[in-house]
């Protein structure tokens, strides 16, 4: 099976295009469109419902995605024992992970990261959602929140503790909580369509009903709604660290009460080999975590 009709097949499922994927390969469209085609002759099956404005995965193709990347990462993580490059890595590594993440902690790590790796290449997509990472050919997805049973592969790389903040002039405007009874007299910023905040009271969870006029699909935005006076808001250390040292945020504590902590997790679409790509990744990522 040649590899890089392959590559023109998982291109054009994630982009979504096939002359996107043929720019994204450096092919023309006429080339990219034979590597395609050769592919489904070999298979026997059609890979792609394709119009000229559109362009979907058959369920046929759908079914061969994940046996198409497990193939291209095999091949990468052959060449990688064949041809070592001194412990460096190659290739495209797609990373999903939230955006204030993102934001905040990944990209800071991206320059130094591909100076240290030449060949390698990545491309980030910053979302909130939970992204389907086999169908969408991501080798790894950076996540924030309890992990479930869902036959992807998780590793588990920081606890991720959360606190409550609010800035001076709410507090001052609004007054101070001091018991989880007291959040109903307050402001509480929020992801749209939640309704509770989780706390840790006695070592037993506990959801509390919170109400706010400002809710966001995103932590970027009550975190700005919380630094402009808003309300108060649960956020992750590591979201708040500028906001701290510059004083437009301050802790506030609940008496007998904590949220409930969650962690960072690093998730994969099987049990392939670590290739390089993702452990330097990895490595980086965590250590900027300490």
């Amino acid at each position: 099976m040649d590899i890089q009709s392959l590559e023109v097949f998982l291109g054009a499922a994630r982009i979504g295009s096939l002359s996107g994927a043929a720019r994204h390969l450096k092919l023309t469209p006429m080339a990219a469109t034979r590597r395609l085609a050769s592919l489904e002759d070999e298979l026997g099956v059609r890979l792609f419902n394709r119009t000229s404005r559109s362009l979907s995965l058959t369920p046929e193709g759908e079914a061969f995605q994940p046996f198409a990347a497990e193939i291209m990462d095999t091949h990468e993580a052959a060449r990688q024992t064949l041809q070592p490059t001194a412990g460096g890595a190659t290739g495209l590594l797609r990373v999903t992970a939230p955006v204030t993440l993102g934001r905040k902690r990944i990209m800071p790590i991206i320059h130094e990261l591909l100076d240290e790796q030449p060949g390698l290449r990545i491309d980030l997509e910053l979302s909130d959602a939970i992204v389907d990472i086999v169908a969408s050919g991501i080798d790894l997805a950076i996540r924030i929140a309890p992990m479930k049973d869902s036959g992807l592969i998780a590793r588990k790389l920081a606890d991720n503790p959360k606190h409550i903040y609010a800035s001076p002039s709410y507090l001052a405007a609004r007054g101070i909580p001091k018991t989880i009874d007291d959040l109903a007299k307050h402001e509480c910023l929020t992801f749209s369509n939640f309704t509770h905040w989780q706390f840790l009271v006695d070592g037993k969870e506990r959801s509390v009903r919170v109400n706010s006029r400002f809710s966001s699909s995103g932590v970027d935005g009550f975190l700005a709604a919380c630094v402009s006076g808003l309300g108060l808001a649960q956020l992750s250390a590591w979201d708040v660290k500028d906001e701290l040292q510059n004083g437009s945020l301050v802790p506030v504590h609940i008496d007998g009460a904590s949220p409930r902590d969650l962690a960072i997790w690093a998730v994969f679409p099987s049990r392939r080999q670590i290739l390089p790509k993702l452990r330097v990744f990895l490595d980086k990522f965590q250590s900027s975590l300490l």
